[in-house]
Order: structure tokens, then sequence, then C-alpha cells
């Protein structure tokens, strides 16, 4: 049954607030309850808040009988900064992935977000906003991206058996940085269960040339499971070659939201909206965020979606 811009899932991603893995549920109820008072009535438990995979069963159920008091349900549960071929702790992460899936399932959720990213270097974490530091590389070996393929199909494998699906955000300088490095992956995985999370945010922020987002969308919207929606603006100087870009409100940053929201539709898409913000109070201006997708979603679920290239969670 198709979505329309009421029943649409539309989640605060909690990057916005620090680490909370071992506070007093009392601190997961205040941040969970600015949530709800916010308007939300799903979160998308981001591993930069609490790490799902690595709670206790006591400690899940904690966490999910506050997450009922606060009348919240979770999507999806997003990983960052923790790719399964980093050079230090691949598998490590792997062991990881696989733990989180578990604790999806256990939390009712229907995506779990991965990606290729690692964690952030010296440099960037001095930076204002990091993403004006090059951050790690994937390598151009070939035996490196096949272990990439093979690591994501064995995950891929593990979110089916339990009824999950995997979506693999873009980021760039990885195998996942540019339109078509992303869609070749998904391919060589093959997998209905693995799709992508098309975070075009993350290249148009970057201080160097980039594809053009349009272009971006037009690839792997097909391929999309699951969007962390957030936007930039981003100006360019052809006569010097300097880039800017800050963060900004869906409506209003460099993306058209409104032709790119009807692109996804067309292409199948049925996936949740995670939205982000950096800087200043990001929780509000996800509500913004939120209340403009609201507007620019269908009013009813009676249009031809296209066929999507990847399944599609079923809320």
């Amino acid at each position: 049954m198709p979505l329309n811009a009421a029943d649409w899932p539309l989640s605060a991603v909690l990057l916005q607030f620090p680490n909370a893995h071992d506070a007093d549920a009392t601190v997961w109820a205040d941040v969970l309850g600015q949530a709800r008072r916010a308007g939300f009535d799903r979160v998308d438990l981001i591993d930069s808040w609490v790490r799902p995979g690595d709670l206790t069963e006591a400690r899940r159920d904690e966490l999910l009988q506050v997450l009922r008091e606060q009348g919240l349900t979770v999507p999806v549960i997003p990983v960052a900064r923790k790719s399964v071929i980093d050079p230090d702790s691949g598998e490590a992460n792997l062991a990881y992935d696989h733990r989180t899936i578990d604790a999806a399932a256990g939390l009712g959720a229907k995506v779990v977000c991965l990606g290729l990213h690692r964690p952030l270097t010296a440099a960037q974490q001095k930076a204002q906003w990091f993403w004006t530091v090059d951050g790690p590389k994937d390598s151009d070996d070939p035996e490196v991206r096949s272990l990439a393929v093979a690591r994501l199909q064995e995950l891929g494998r593990h979110a089916a058996e339990v009824g999950l699906l995997i979506s693999l955000e873009l980021y760039e300088d990885t195998y996942l940085g540019t339109a078509a490095s992303a869609v070749r992956l998904v391919e060589e995985i093959g997998m209905p269960e693995v799709g992508l999370c098309p975070d075009v945010g993350n290249l148009i922020r970057l201080h160097r040339p980039v594809e053009h987002w349009r272009d971006l969308y037009a690839a792997t919207l097909p391929y999309a499971n699951y969007w962390q929606a957030k936007s930039y603006q981003r100006d360019e100087d052809p006569s010097t070659g300097a880039v800017f870009a800050i963060p900004a409100p869906l409506e209003s940053g460099i993306v058209n939201h409104r032709e790119v929201v009807a692109m996804a539709i067309g292409a199948g898409f049925q996936g949740s909206f995670g939205l982000e913000h950096y800087g200043g109070d990001g929780l509000s201006v996800c509500a913004a965020n939120r209340e403009y997708l609201r507007r620019i979603l269908p009013e009813t679920g009676d249009y031809a979606a296209g066929t999507s290239r990847v399944a599609q969670p079923v809320f």
C-alpha cells in the first residue's frame, strides 16, 4: 500500500545529542522526550548516541520501555564510522554490525544503515566543520573492494534472516563516494535486501568539485531503501575554484527537494526519511524539515510509484 504525507515515516536522527550509551535511563528519557515534544513519533537510534548492539539484554529492554513511555518507535538503526574494511578494526566492526542487526530486530526496526566511512581524524575533529578536512580514503586495491562486497553480503544475509533491510550511506572517498561507484557496489552485492541511503548532503557539502545533486539522486534513488535527509547552501567561485558550504534547512538549501522527492517516488521509493542537521538547534531544524516534507509528499497513496530495484521496508 503506497504511503502518503500523513503516514510517511519521518524520524529524528539523534546525532545532535552527546553519547549516552552508559547513561541512566532518565537521561535517555530526557533526550527522547525532547524528540517527542518536537513533534516526532519516530527516532533513528544512531549509535553515536546509544549503541543498541552493545547493550545488554536488560539495558535493551530498558531502552525499549523508555521508547514506549515516550510514544516513540524506531524505524532505523544507523551505524556511524564503523567500516567493515577499516584496516585497523574491520573485523571488529563486522562483528558489531551483526550484533546491531539482532538488536535492531529486537527493537522493532526495519532497516540498519551502514557505511564505509571511518572515524574522524584529529585534524577533522579540530575543524569547525569536519567535512572541510579530508579524511581516510578507501583503497584502490580490487581485493579490498571484493572484501567489502563479501562482508556486506554476509550482513545482508543476516538482515534477511531476521526480516530487516540494509541501507548503505553515501560518503566521500569511500566505495559509496560517487554515484557510479555506489551503484556498482550495490549491484556487486546483488541482494534485494541491500540498497542505498542517498545522503547526498554528505557530498554537496565538500569544499571541492562534486557531482551535481540532480545527477547523484537520479543514479542512486532507484536503489534507495532509506534516506538520511539534510541539506546545505553551496557557493562556488569559478574564477578561483573556492567552494563554501554550510548546513541549511531542506527547503532553503541548494537541492530542490520538491523535485528529488518526486523523483524518488517515481523510482518506487517507500522508505523512511531520517532527518539530520548539523549546528545550532538541530532538532528544531529537523522538526521544520519534517513539516516541509509533509507539505511536499503526496496527500494520498493513489499514485503510480515506479518499481524500485531493491526491496522496500513495510511500515
